[in-house]
């Protein structure tokens, strides 16, 4: 037994133990410690689990199928080791398995279930090689760290292709995960619902609307949500590929059911996106060679954890808490509460913190409107960070500034925040917008889009129409038209030096 190895696997529960004593999760850096002790740590404890390794990736409901994968797999009377809390960078894959080691350094597991980052691939897989990969889906998610969707599926592609046994649980139902796991070359079983389950009515953003195969649009008989659905290419051929594992008479309510392989699926859950965590675990299991004998019984028993449709009481008032991190997730999270026709109240808290993405424009692609059904007793909104108004007042300041004028804004006094001027949603024109757009093009010279800055016009117009702001007034020697006159100046400038390239070069300079 190597002293280092054990040295650090002891070191990270004591880390461990004491960030809980302090009441923190404390996985992180248990697993920093960990490796910066010892390095080959996750390779090593990951060669010692006997029969298999899964891990999930995919932008929504990674933690929740993962945690479900793994409790079904316990049911089976398997040992499983698994970062259950949805840590799943580096440093939280090597916790799961450093605090799941005994005191001697050793794993006794027949199955690690480990949720994987998708871009944190490349520092996990070279040191562990998965037997299984489920794939739940790809969006658009976190844009400061990922980018296009194109940079997050090139790195899964990549390094998938690094592990050519490794076999692809996919959900053949979205055609970015169904493309990347077919071009990948590996072994691959799909899942999926292949009869429209609900009318798909929001306002909803289609992330993979075109062929990564050839370009072309691709033609969807029916969406169940964003672009999950029925697909195929009408160049390539490109289509949906037939599951392995297909949702049948698929029934939404307060609890989820649905029959697959003759099997009747039946969970208390809401949320229709839950029916393919459901499905995916199922197919995991399957596909690892078990039967699902006790899957039901472990549905039974399983409560999500980690704000993923987790439900407890405060105050004798029943509460469900759902995390989401991008505009697919929302949505859905919304469909869920609507689901229940009971009035309710709603809390919306947003949290633009590093691990979850300081980027949050892409709430302007949820469909809030969903929302203003009469079960809905009230909605509270968290307030935006005072961070946020410093900002605005510091390049409002620096603006004024570099015209050279003596004014300051303070934040405390001119700043005004209203979002009412957006609707009907965020990518979609509206008339008031059209207005103003209109009515600086033919007084000002000036043409601004009609998503920003056409509705943000619209809202100063309607606030000095409505006197809520005091109409502007100019005294003394103006120029109205500045931007405008200067193009001819430009132009005018142009000449002048054009004029004296040419004297220069016939030699009268």
């Amino acid at each position: 037994m190597k002293i280092r190895k054990l040295l650090a696997i002891w070191a990270a529960k004591a880390a461990g133990a004491g960030c809980k004593m302090m009441g923190r999760q404390g996985v992180t850096w248990a697993g920093k410690i960990a490796l910066k002790i010892y390095p080959q740590i996750l390779t090593e404890l990951s060669e010692e689990v006997r029969k298999g390794i899964f891990v999930v990736c995919g932008t929504n409901g990674k933690t929740t199928t993962n945690n479900m994968l793994c409790a079904a797999l316990e049911a089976e009377g398997q040992k499983v080791v698994c970062n259950h809390t949805g840590s799943n960078m580096l440093n939280g894959v090597v916790a799961a398995f450093a605090l799941g080691a005994g005191l001697n350094g050793h794993i006794d597991a027949d199955y690690a279930c480990i949720e994987v980052d998708e871009a944190s691939t490349r520092h996990i897989f070279p040191r562990m090689k998965p037997n299984y990969m489920v794939m739940t889906n790809l969006f658009r998610d976190q844009l400061d760290r990922y980018g296009e969707i194109d940079i997050t599926m090139n790195i899964l592609e990549e390094m998938i292709r690094t592990v050519p046994d490794m076999k692809l649980i996919v959900n053949g139902d979205d055609a970015l995960s169904a493309y990347m796991a077919m071009d990948s070359g590996n072994p691959c079983v799909y899942y999926g619902i292949s009869r429209p389950v609900m009318k798909n009515e929001t306002n909803e953003i289609r992330e993979g609307r075109f062929c990564k195969k050839c370009g072309e649009r691709l033609q969807y008989s029916f969406y169940h949500y964003s672009q999950l659905g029925d697909y195929q290419c009408p160049k390539c051929g490109f289509k949906r590929p037939v599951p392995d594992y297909d949702a049948e008479d698929v029934k939404v309510s307060d609890q989820l059911s649905f029959s697959v392989e003759g099997n009747r699926i039946v969970a208390n859950y809401r949320g229709f996106y839950n029916v393919y965590n459901i499905l995916a675990a199922y197919a995991g299991i399957r596909t690892a060679g078990f039967k699902s004998e006790h899957f039901m019984d472990m549905l039974k028993n399983f409560n999500p954890e980690n704000g993923r449709m987790e439900q407890f009481r405060i105050k004798g008032a029943g509460v469900t808490l759902n995390l989401a991190k991008n505009p697919a997730g929302f949505n859905q999270n919304i469909s869920a509460v609507m689901q229940d026709t009971n009035p309710k109240d709603v809390i919306i808290a947003i949290n633009d913190n590093a691990q979850d993405g300081i980027d949050i424009s892409w709430l302007w692609d949820v469909d809030f409107d969903r929302l203003g059904e009469e079960s809905i007793r009230s909605i509270t909104v968290s307030p935006k960070n005072d961070a946020y108004l410093t900002k605005v007042q510091n390049l409002a300041n620096q603006v004024l500034a570099d015209l050279g004028s003596d004014l300051r804004v303070s934040r405390d006094t001119d700043l005004h925040m209203d979002n009412s001027y957006y609707l009907p949603g965020y990518e979609q024109p509206n008339e008031k917008a059209s207005e103003a757009i209109k009515m600086l093009a033919r007084l000002e010279g000036l043409f601004v889009d009609p998503v920003y800055t056409g509705k943000a016009l619209a809202g100063l117009i309607d606030h000095i129409r409505t006197g809520k702001v005091e109409p502007l007034s100019i005294h003394g020697r103006h120029d109205p038209c500045i931007v405008t006159r200067a193009a001819p100046v430009i132009e005018a400038a142009c000449a002048v030096a054009l004029a004296d390239l040419l004297r220069e070069a016939n030699g009268y300079a």
